[in-house]
């Protein structure tokens, strides 16, 4: 048999199905293949056979979702394009829809034509589709849940699953306990002897601190700790990973990743959007707890972080931990955070509503859609060093990036005048859109005079690589499968997270109602002035 390397870094066989046979037998023991067993075609020092499921399935509950649809599907897909999945991979769909197995491979099929990444080839799709189940049934629905235990020990003799399946919970944060108790009560939880069960789970996990640990021991009472998967999407942006990479691979960098030389750190996600159809998850919830706690403050923690003693979850998780455990929240929270709703205005050319008059928004509702907060970190690397994190709707542009602002010089040489266009030196990883880096710091303008001003140097991944970088969701589904928690927040990170966001809910929800901003402005005027107090400005992304 012929292995040749695809353009987008799969490996295809001259069988032509495309979905991993010969990627999972070069995968060996590691992935569920015979014990001992080699293949001996493959050299270790090959890096186009990346990390290959082993046998295994997928259980999406509430398949016929947003999500589902425009990330979840399609990333199966290329996952099994880019010969990722096992060739006997099936998945299995779990909604209230009066449809029949042919029913649900025709939406995964339209699903992916829209909305996947890579090419669509019909040997791959076929494979693919032949693993393809729909179980049609409400939450509570017991029948449902038997005929789901069925079609999955039958999936096990027809395509060769192993008994390992992982359960992704893509339904509204209010039916988790009910779908995880009956995972438990038709034995759908309990793996069979050499095999795995594990449940992926979407945020927000818990709307505070309390209901985080009351569905934490609830999800711990089905699933081991170490089966549970809980997304950020976040963490699986190779721009996000490569934080790691920039700080611990590079020599660089760490002499001056301190308090010594960084005068504040700023976190900023933006959405040009407005809440779409999404007012009956949205309201109440707020920007806050939709953004802050989980996407930022794990984007702070990977910044501040001290070097883990290896890459996997544990070593992770406890340097995660430190930072989380000492984040600081300003003494007086009413001057160092700030709430606010958009406004009716323009934007993009067109008259855009303000959140109240939203189609089933409350019009007295509180609900922020704009939060900005101020931190620190009691530890001995950045002591004094605030952090600001800032999220919003509506906002000028979409955008979500880190920038680390260092000191000025201690002492200039060169007269005022030479210098007035001078900013503070700064690194700002884009995340998205755009995804890459940019290093900001002052040079000579040509000429007789010495006038110095502001000028960068960029690197972005799309000119540096061939290979485009995978969604987030392909590099976590295939994390799943394959046990691998690394970028899975868990459980004690999410407690830590809402410990520090519930004393500023609290206080909001005392103190007033959110300021206004205009639609496609960059926020509300006491944004401006909160970092005004000390001394810095937001950066315009």
């Amino acid at each position: 048999m012929t292995v040749t390397a695809a353009d987008d870094g799969s490996t295809e066989g001259s069988t032509g199905t495309g979905t991993g046979a010969v990627a999972h037998a070069a995968a060996g023991a590691a992935d569920g293949s015979p014990a001992g067993w080699e293949n001996p075609l493959h050299d270790a020092r090959d890096r186009r056979l990346p990390r290959i499921a082993g046998p295994s399935g997928l259980v999406v509950f509430g398949v016929t979702g947003d999500l589902s649809r425009k990330k979840l599907m399609p990333a199966v897909y290329d996952l099994a394009n880019r010969g990722m999945l096992p060739p006997g991979f099936s998945l299995v769909g779990f909604a209230r829809r009066d449809w029949e197995d042919q029913d649900f491979a025709q939406v995964v099929h339209d699903a992916v034509r829209e909305h996947s990444r890579t090419p669509f080839r019909e040997e791959v799709w076929q494979q693919l589709s032949e693993g393809m189940r729909f179980i049609p049934g409400d939450f509570d629905d017991d029948t449902a849940f038997k005929t789901l235990r069925r079609t999955v020990d039958e999936l096990d003799s027809a395509r060769g699953t192993s008994g390992n399946y992982a359960f992704y919970l893509s339904v509204p944060p209010k039916f988790f306990p009910k779908v995880v108790r009956q995972l438990k009560k038709h034995g759908l939880a309990d793996a069979p002897e050499g095999s795995w069960r594990r449940a992926v789970i979407e945020k927000p996990f818990g709307r505070d601190l309390r209901t985080a640990r009351e569905l934490n021991a609830l999800v711990h009472d089905v699933f081991e700790p170490d089966q549970v998967f809980r997304i950020d999407h976040y963490l699986g942006k190779e721009t996000v990973q490569n934080i790691l990479a920039l700080r611990f691979a590079n020599q660089m960098y760490e002499p001056v990743w301190n308090r010594s030389y960084v005068d504040h750190v700023q976190i900023t996600m933006a959405e040009d959007i407005g809440i779409g159809g999404r007012a009956g998850y949205y309201d109440g919830i707020g920007a806050a707890r939709d953004v802050i706690q989980n996407h930022l403050l794990q984007l702070m923690a990977l910044i501040a972080m001290e070097e883990p003693i290896a890459f996997d979850a544990e070593s992770l998780l406890t340097e995660k931990l430190k930072i989380l455990k000492s984040v600081r929240l300003p003494d007086d929270i009413g001057a160092h955070t700030v709430r606010g709703q958009y406004a009716a205005a323009w934007q993009g050319g067109e008259q855009v509503p303000g959140y109240l008059e939203e189609d089933g928004i409350d019009p007295d509702s509180g609900t922020d859609t704009y939060a900005a907060v101020r931190l620190e970190i009691d530890n001995r690397r950045w002591a004094g060093v605030p952090f600001y994190l800032r999220t919003g709707k509506r906002l000028g542009r979409r955008v979500t990036e880190i920038a680390v602002v260092f000191q000025r010089a201690p002492h200039s040489p060169f007269d005022a005048t030479a210098t007035e266009e001078l900013g503070a030196n700064a690194i700002v990883v884009r995340v998205q859109p755009d995804e890459g880096m940019t290093v900001r710091f002052g040079s000579k303008v040509p000429g007789t005079s010495m006038e110095i001003r502001d000028v960068t140097m960029d690197f972005a991944y799309g000119e540096s690589f061939t290979e485009s970088s995978p969604e987030a969701y392909e590099r976590l589904i295939l994390d799943v499968l394959l046990g691998d928690a690394n970028l899975f927040p868990r459980h004690q990170e999410v407690e830590e997270s809402w410990r520090i966001l519930d004393p500023i809910e609290e206080y909001w929800a005392a103190h007033g109602r959110p300021a206004r901003y205009p639609a496609g402005t960059w926020g509300p005027d006491e944004a401006d002035e909160m970092l005004a107090r000390d001394g810095r400005s937001w950066r315009r992304p």
